[in-house]
């Protein structure tokens, strides 16, 4: 209870008199209303995102590395207590900066032999309806709407090159809104993150999830 609600409750239960001196009740106290919406009014927008400072991206490039580092661990590589790391790792989350944790897979040794950047050129405005059918596409890992001289940018792993040119001619090409794509094929890749924070073997036992 409030300090101003305090006062009015006290103020309250003195009651007043009536002309012989008989003291009333008060009234029952009615709780404050919000004043309804204006019509047509403009949802409150979101907070701005809050700033990082250097332990939040130290944090978040070993999380990048290694999703299942233990709190414990993260917190003596920045060198805090493991609560502060606990508390800083949720802030994370809840502020949508971290939005899961996820498998770094070899695609080649998962069974997808080959990988392709396809960009396309899409009609004008169509690109929530094709990103819809691009994220149904089997072996779709990244998209991105871009600018330059196409205007969608999509990553794709396949089990091999028949199964690549497949999906470009018979399930891309088919999508209306495509004007046109390219195929990249990519010969090889490097995991900067991976690669910066995990220099020699890892260790072979197994940590659990946050």
């Amino acid at each position: 209870m409030g300090a101003e609600q305090m006062a009015d409750g006290t103020e309250g239960a003195s009651g007043a008199e009536d002309g012989d001196g008989t003291a009333t009740a008060p009234p029952p106290a009615t709780p404050p209303t919000a004043p309804p919406a204006a019509a047509g009014a403009v949802p409150a927008a979101s907070p701005p995102p809050r700033p990082l400072d250097a332990i939040d991206r130290d944090i978040l490039r070993i999380l990048r590395a290694d999703g299942r580092a233990s709190v414990r661990s993260v917190a003596e590589r920045v060198h805090v207590s493991r609560a502060n790391a606990y508390a800083r790792i949720n802030r994370l989350i809840d502020d949508g900066v971290i939005r899961g944790f996820s498998a770094r897979v070899n695609e080649e040794r998962a069974g997808q032999g080959a990988s392709a950047y396809i960009t396309l050129k899409i009609v004008q405005n169509s690109w929530r309806t094709v990103r819809e059918q691009l994220q149904g596409l089997p072996g779709a890992t990244h998209i991105a709407l871009v600018s330059g001289d196409f205007d969608v940018l999509l990553l794709v792993h396949t089990a091999d090159n028949r199964t690549l040119r497949e999906l470009v001619l018979t399930r891309l090409q088919a999508i209306p809104e495509v004007l046109s794509t390219r195929t990249l094929l990519v010969f090889e890749e490097t995991d900067l993150d991976q690669g910066q924070a995990h220099p020699g073997p890892r260790p072979p036992a197994p940590r659990p999830p946050l």
